[in-house]
């Protein structure tokens, strides 16, 4: 997706963006699953061109026939059953996020609505505010979007990622920040690991919406600016990420491992909630105990958050 649209979003041959797609996503997954791994016989020997599956294989596997397969791997979506779909993944073993982002995309290729000309507005609703606002004490707490956007956050949270915050466009974004921002590397203790995952989830959420003109503005600049996020991003790699510990090194109370959990908004179903703890009497529960401290009278913090909460109530999606 990231190269295709024009400089100004206009011009896109968003069918041709989704049949591309479709066709490097199979690909990269068949070059993942070997002919022993799927029980079949490694036909060619040393001669054999590819290291993964060919297109015969994946259609034998599938229980179609390699005529249909090689359409529909080339971006023809019309008319493909649930069953074909299901076929597919389980010759390709494809995992959740995987056959939910194959769905995505051949869904959207199914589709025949323009690219939107102006932005949707993006909300986040007062009661999820007055959510965020009750979560004190040592809960640092985020509402995000799928580009990884930071839509609102409780003061803990604005404190906890100030490096992030330190960038003055608005909103904050997760992924701008981990690969444009020199300083990600040493805040995010396990970069790599964070860097794959962002990859994964903008990839995922591509699939989701390939109409997001702020996303493919998002993918655009990331892959002018950064190799790093070009070679992830050619990976087609997709993930979900909901749980997990993410390991930090802020520049005021030093490093913290804090567990996190990821909830859905139903009613806001682009946005979902993030929130941080740390095991009780730990190292990292004193880190935040003391950046809590920190925070109530750190007057760049508090100025941040009354500007931020206003503009957050309303942003172009």
């Amino acid at each position: 997706m990231a190269g295709r649209n024009t400089p100004n979003g206009t011009n896109r041959d968003i069918r041709g963006d989704l049949r591309a797609e479709i066709r490097e996503f199979l690909g990269t997954r068949r070059a993942k699953v070997t002919p022993e791994q799927a029980g079949l016989p490694a036909y060619g020997g040393e001669r054999r061109r590819v290291t993964g599956l060919r297109r015969e294989e994946v259609a034998l596997l599938a229980g179609i026939s390699s005529e249909y397969y090689t359409r529909m791997e080339r971006g023809d979506a019309t008319g493909v059953s649930e069953s074909v779909i299901e076929g597919i993944a389980q010759a390709l073993r494809l995992d959740e996020a995987e056959r939910i982002h194959l769905l995505d995309l051949l869904r959207g290729a199914g589709t025949t609505r323009p690219p939107r000309r102006r932005p949707a507005q993006q909300r986040v609703r007062p009661a999820v505010q007055r959510v965020l606002d009750s979560m004190t004490g040592t809960t640092p707490a985020f509402v995000l979007n799928g580009r990884g956007d930071i839509l609102a956050a409780n003061p803990l949270g604005r404190a906890l990622f100030s490096p992030v915050y330190a960038d003055p466009v608005r909103p904050p974004n997760n992924a701008r920040f981990v690969f444009l921002d020199p300083r990600a590397t040493e805040f995010f203790r396990d970069w790599d690991k964070v860097a794959g995952d962002t990859v994964a989830m903008l990839r995922a959420e591509a699939g989701r919406d390939l109409y997001d003109r702020r996303l493919t503005d998002l993918i655009g600049e990331l892959s002018t600016r950064s190799e790093d996020f070009r070679r992830r991003w050619a990976a087609h790699n997709v993930r979900i990420h909901t749980t997990g510990v993410k390991l930090l090194h802020h520049p005021v109370v030093g490093d913290l491992d804090l567990p996190f959990e990821t909830f859905p908004l139903g009613a806001d179903p682009s946005q979902f909630l993030l929130t941080y703890t740390a095991e009780p009497a730990s190292s990292s529960q004193d880190a935040l105990n003391l950046l809590a401290g920190w925070a109530a009278t750190n007057d760049d913090i508090n100025e941040d958050a009354s500007t931020n909460d206003a503009e957050s109530t309303e942003i172009p999606g």
